[in-house]
């Protein structure tokens, strides 16, 4: 282990594939890899506490958000409460991403529903999407964000008021943060904008990226205590990805996180041309993707963690993970999504057949029914930790088949 924060130690490589199992060292404990990570936006996971996480999920490490927890409870106060992992009690690795997905959110894809997939690109209606707080202030400004050469000028979806990112206050803000892993800014692009665009915007995060490594290094304590990831991007433009996988690799990163957006069909190709230029003895971390088939995905073409809201936003409308009783090539589960709001479960009263899961034997179908018809709390609480746990051990379960060569 060197003496960097963050670092990395290589366990075993697949013979087959790009797949690798590892630990990525930190402050706050190791992870051991291929996990997920679970995602906590705003210092909190969705219905979930930090004890059903330990208890329950099993998850190694937590992931909040930049851009909402500068708007709430704000950086300055999570700072004085001695950092994230203090403030949400959780004292296992923690990581931030850098708000740049937001700038995607309240920009080009503001209103449009667009997802990190170019195909079947719509979001979950769940509630969650970012709103206009003052549809005046959004006319006169055109969109919610605008972004330049320094930075990002934006409108907090909470109450109108005006803020600006660069690079330098992203990093200060992750700085006060305190999570054990911090992103460099970037700018996430739609999946729907052109080859040009996308070219101009993979540039500017990479102009972003070095000025990120300077704003960290210039924070003695922070360097000593977080490490700092760089952001490939590119969209689904293989040339794209492989030059700023190039581009990035010569940076001076503790590891590197894969961003922006991708199709279902070319994700592990575009996967592939980018972790083969990587460096090997760093961590990848694909941000945003998280179904079980998307995760082998990345495990099989190189990647080391994930994080996605999908188990927890799924698990509150009622949509739950289900163990089909096939396995697939590598002898891995095989999941289906069922919801519970079907009127065929009102009278099912068979369990989950998931006696390892927080849900296992002791709740019936019809009783998680019942608790989403009659809008009871304990539903999507039950929900998010049944899906959450399925997929943590998921993606354990695969860790388990690279070291046992299978």
């Amino acid at each position: 282990m060197n003496s960097c924060p963050v670092n990395f130690t290589l366990e075993k490589r697949c013979k087959r594939s790009l797949a690798r199992a590892g630990i990525i060292h930190t402050p706050h404990g190791p992870i051991t890899t291929p996990a997920f990570v679970v995602v906590g936006t705003k210092g909190t996971v969705k219905s979930v506490k930090v004890d059903d996480m330990e208890k329950y999920v099993g998850n190694q490490v937590a992931l909040a958000n930049t851009y909402h927890l500068f708007l709430q409870p704000g950086s300055d106060l999570i700072e004085e409460a001695g950092g994230l992992g203090k403030f949400m009690n959780w004292v296992g690795p923690t990581m931030t991403d850098s708000g740049g997905f937001q700038v995607f959110s309240l920009g080009a894809a503001f209103g449009k529903g667009v997802t990190k997939f170019a195909k079947d690109a719509t979001a979950d209606a769940d509630g969650s999407s970012l709103n206009v707080y003052s549809k005046e202030l959004a006319s006169q400004h055109g969109k919610l964000c605008v972004i330049d050469e320094d930075g990002v000028t934006f409108t907090s979806h909470l109450d109108g008021s005006m803020h600006r990112f660069t690079p330098e206050r992203s990093i200060e803000v992750q700085h006060q943060i305190g999570a054990d892993i911090i992103v460099a800014f970037d700018e996430c692009t739609s999946p729907t904008v052109d080859r040009d665009y996308q070219k101009e915007a993979m540039d500017r995060t990479h102009r972003w990226a070095k000025r990120s490594i300077m704003a960290h290094k210039n924070n003695y304590s922070a360097l000593k205590n977080q490490g700092l990831y760089g952001v490939v991007q590119g969209g689904r433009h293989l040339d794209l990805r492989k030059e700023s996988a190039c581009t990035l690799a010569k940076m001076d990163f503790d590891g590197f996180a894969i961003g922006g957006s991708f199709s279902k069909s070319d994700l592990g190709e575009s996967l592939e041309v980018v972790n083969q230029i990587l460096p090997e003895e760093k961590p990848r971390h694909l941000l945003g993707i998280g179904e079980p088939e998307d995760i082998l995905a990345g495990v099989l073409n190189g990647c080391d963690t994930f994080d996605c809201v999908a188990p927890t936003r799924l698990g509150r409308t009622g949509t739950l993970y289900v163990n089909t009783g096939s396995v697939n090539n590598f002898g891995l589960p095989v999941y289906e999504k069922i919801n519970i709001l079907n009127q065929k479960f009102i009278h099912d009263h068979s369990n989950f057949d998931f006696s390892e899961s927080p849900i296992g034997t002791q709740y019936t179908k019809a009783y998680l029914a019942h608790l989403f018809r009659a809008k009871e709390m304990l539903g999507p609480h039950l929900a998010s930790l049944h899906n959450l746990w399925t997929i943590v051990n998921y993606t354990k379960a695969i860790r388990t088949k690279i070291l046992n060569d299978e």
